[in-house]
């Protein structure tokens, strides 16, 4: 198959070319590689890809209408896994804008060039942001989310909206997989793990939010990864028992799914901290500071349908992937 994977210089879209490409795939990455974090960091994914036999690049920003028009129309993609777009909670504060371009009018130049161009099934990322100021756990896909604690959240939610109104409009199978809180090797730098860790092994204080009492469902990149591959080889279609009386949020008339991925194992902020010290050898030195606006107190996964449609369940356990990644940040920064 030939597949789109936009976001392919990212943490996440550089593991799902790579697992694309081990299966003998066609991949073509597209990233606009910008500097929201290190680029080098990027780069290097870029590197580690470039080269490998199906696999082509092409920087691009995805909020660029005709560029991805050409795209599409000259490449003629099976399949498309959308993982590019603005990361963080925090940095809507900052700079909204960013989140406009890439979440949104990035989203629709996707689905156009899907619409128009026949491809056979769209996978993108969605966010476990979007159930915001719900408090019923587990997290479920057939629960409302209507109240979104940010603006990233808000745009994940309007992506899964205008999936479901193409795949209502147009038949476009379209499944929307919402991620909780990945970590792993070659990761994010502005997620909480990272940090940690590089702070840890300086000897500098880490900044603790919430004073410790939130959790997160952290999920290992290599599950993460499984779940979108496997998602995108299963195409989807209308539920036959879905009623408008009573509508479902997870499925539809349409051909429109939406699955959590998650470890389905909420982690305290302060066991997974005392995480990071064991893999690191070192105790952190800590600042306790009241919770951030946009911050969510708790996620947690119910992956109930992703186990029964995909059968799959992440199953990586926290301290085995934290030590993989200090292992990787160790060798990768020389420390």
């Amino acid at each position: 198959m030939k597949f789109l994977v936009t976001g392919a210089a990212g943490f996440i879209g550089y593991y799902t070319a790579a697992r694309l490409l081990d299966r003998g795939d066609e991949v073509v990455g597209v990233d606009n590689v910008n500097g929201y974090y290190d680029p080098a960091l990027k780069k290097a994914r870029l590197a580690q890809l470039g080269g490998r036999k199906g696999f082509s690049f092409l920087h691009l920003d995805i909020a660029e209408r005709a560029p991805m028009n050409e795209l599409f129309r000259v490449q003629r993609f099976d399949k498309v896994i959308h993982l590019a777009a603005q990361a963080g909670v925090r940095y809507g504060s900052e700079n909204p804008g960013a989140y406009i371009d890439s979440n949104i009018v990035g989203m629709q130049n996707v689905l156009e060039g899907c619409r128009h161009n026949d491809v056979k099934h769209l996978v993108f990322a969605s966010s476990s942001s979007v159930y915001g100021a719900n408090t019923k756990m587990p997290f479920s896909v057939h629960d409302n989310v209507d109240h979104p604690l940010s603006l990233y959240a808000a745009t994940k939610k309007a992506n899964e909206l205008a999936a479901h109104a193409y795949a209502h409009l147009y038949r476009l199978p379209v499944t929307g997989l919402r991620f909780f809180t990945v970590y792993g090797p070659f990761g994010r730098p502005d997620m909480a793990y990272f940090s940690f860790t590089r702070k840890i092994l300086a000897g500098e204080p880490i900044e603790v939010f919430s004073n410790g009492h939130h959790a997160r469902d952290f999920t290992y990149i290599d599950d993460i990864v499984e779940g979108v591959v496997r998602t995108a080889d299963r195409i989807a279609e209308p539920d036959p028992t879905w009623s408008s009386d009573a509508p479902d949020p997870a499925t539809s008339s349409a051909p429109y799914r939406l699955y959590n991925i998650g470890n389905n194992n909420p982690v305290e902020l302060m066991d997974f901290i005392a995480t990071i010290e064991k893999a690191t050898g070192r105790e952190a030195k800590k600042i306790f500071l009241p919770p951030q606006p946009g911050d969510v107190a708790k996620t947690y996964a119910n992956i109930d349908d992703l186990a029964r449609d995909i059968g799959f369940r992440p199953s990586t356990p926290l301290s085995e992937g934290i030590a993989r990644f200090v292992d990787w940040y160790r060798a990768y920064y020389r420390v």
